[in-house]
């Protein structure tokens, strides 16, 4: 019946979809545009704890408003954005923090990007480090049944840029500043992947992300080498510890040029030697230091790190193979810069 009612619509240049196809059509289009998790099942209290109306998220968000301070004008990471765009229990799904399926990205893609570190892993990080899909993450799992996702191997990527820059020894007994932390992806691995480094500062001005990364690095017991510092806090914080390495992952893209300036000048204020800078990467993959403004401009903040007297030592391509670099999982470049 099917095939008849297409042969005659084909005539008005139609065609008889089934509503289950249509079905089908729909759920991939949302899982490639919006926010999405993988249902996976939610710890023992992580429910009750990741809720909107939790008393710690409560305090942390009135603190937080409090400050006038230019890293707290947000031109993206509005409260209503936050919301519209966060489910606090699946924060580690395709959200705001992480895009996973975003841009039409494919299982095909995490498998080149996967083989490509896999090649270049002297650090052995695919082994030491796991995956699973707690809190929403999106897993895939390549021929050796090993599991990754975005986290895993973004995380494997910039540890090996810092290591390949600043070596294990550089390294050693340090202390990295972690800008934007979001919910804490980066100073997770790092802490896990890195005996050598002190600690991993956490640090963000929104009050979403200092209560999930408190959460989650809690979660996995790294938090003895992982602090969260909350905003209002960074600045005596600094006053009082040495910090060798500041990182931003993709966090200044989507802050104001004000909020960029007041971040490393605070920075050269302490004479924080070395700040990495991964940049998102628009339309210009990750080639341009762009800030967001609150008009929707973007403006290069790369003459902003320069006046703070930070000096361009290394950029790279995330992804060393230019094959994967086009095609890899959501590709950029890494910034190194050391203050003159």
């Amino acid at each position: 019946m099917l095939n008849w009612l297409n042969t005659v619509s084909r005539v008005f240049g139609l065609e008889i979809v089934r509503a289950n196809e249509i079905r089908k059509l729909r759920e991939a289009t949302e899982l490639f545009l919006h926010p999405s998790a993988s249902r996976s099942e939610l710890p023992e209290d992580a429910a009750a704890y990741l809720d909107l109306q939790n008393p710690r998220l409560q305090e942390l968000r009135e603190r937080y408003r409090r400050h006038s301070n230019p890293a707290m004008l947000h031109s993206l990471w509005s409260d209503e954005h936050v919301e519209s765009q966060l489910d606090l229990r699946y924060f580690r799904g395709d959200n705001v923090y992480v895009w996973q399926h975003r841009k039409l990205t494919t299982a095909a893609h995490y498998l080149l990007a996967a083989r490509h570190l896999q090649e270049i892993d002297h650090l052995d990080l695919l082994n030491k480090l796991s995956e699973d899909d707690l809190f929403g993450a999106y897993t895939f799992r390549l021929d050796d049944d090993r599991v990754v996702s975005r986290d895993l191997l973004d995380s494997v990527a910039e540890i090996h840029f810092l290591v390949d820059e600043l070596g294990l020894e550089g390294l050693a007994g340090s202390r990295i500043l972690d800008i934007g932390a979001g919910y804490g992806r980066l100073a997770h691995r790092l802490s896990t992947a890195l005996p050598e480094v002190e600690a991993v500062l956490c640090v963000d001005a929104v009050a979403e992300s200092t209560f999930l990364s408190e959460y989650y690095l809690r979660f996995r017991g790294v938090d003895d080498r992982a602090p969260v510092v909350p905003f209002d806090e960074i600045e005596d914080r600094l006053a009082t510890e040495r910090v060798e390495v500041a990182v931003n992952i993709h966090s200044f893209s989507e802050c104001t040029e004000s909020a960029v300036a007041w971040w490393l000048d605070l920075l050269g204020r302490h004479r924080v030697p070395y700040l990495m800078i991964v940049p998102n990467p628009g339309d210009h993959g990750g080639t341009k230091l762009l800030t967001r403004e609150g008009d929707g401009r973007h403006l290069d903040f790369a003459p902003t790190v320069e006046s703070a007297g930070y000096r361009l030592r290394t950029r790279r391509p995330k992804y060393q193979a230019p094959s994967v670099q086009a095609h890899g999982v959501f590709p950029s470049y890494y910034y190194l810069f050391e203050l003159a």
